[in-house]
């Protein structure tokens, strides 16, 4: 599952970042990084741009960006 398609309110633990390049290092540079809870606050009508919660602050990704985001779901 990715970030991608979680829906807002949901919680889950990053398990690995599926891009390469300068993409995974600004990723990983914002605190996306393994073992990392994150929870989605919002997500905009169309999809794009999803807001999520990780490590005390907020930040928005694009969809295509929050797809290259692997995560395992907290129950």
């Amino acid at each position: 599952m990715t970030l991608a398609n979680l829906k807002p309110g949901q919680s889950a633990l990053i398990v690995r970042i599926t891009t390469a390049g300068a993409l995974k290092r600004r990723l990983m540079d914002m605190g996306i990084v393994a073992g990392a809870p994150v929870r989605v606050e919002k997500v905009a009508p169309l999809g794009d741009p999803i807001e999520i919660s990780i490590k005390h602050y907020r930040l928005s990704l694009r969809r295509s960006e929050a797809q290259g985001v692997e995560v395992e779901t907290i129950i």
